[in-house]
């Protein structure tokens, strides 16, 4: 595991320190299952956009205009 300087906002810290307490899990343990999650989250989107990278597109006034031809505008 490396070793890093973060510099955190202050309620973010606070935050942090408080559910550290209360979940009984390092602040380092937090700070990594966030980042994960995001990463984790971020390499998911990039998949579905390679996926749907063939899709056709549609113009925004087309898509407004399929909105109010289907009543949900």
């Amino acid at each position: 595991m490396s070793k890093a300087t973060l510099y955190l906002d202050e309620a973010i810290h606070k935050a942090i320190r408080i559910k550290s307490a209360e979940t009984r899990q390092s602040m380092s343990d937090l700070v990594n299952d966030a980042l994960r999650a995001s990463l984790t989250e971020d390499l998911e989107d990039l998949r579905e956009i390679k996926k749907r990278r063939q899709e056709k597109t549609v113009g925004f006034e087309a898509f407004l205009g399929q909105l109010k031809k289907d009543g949900i505008i």
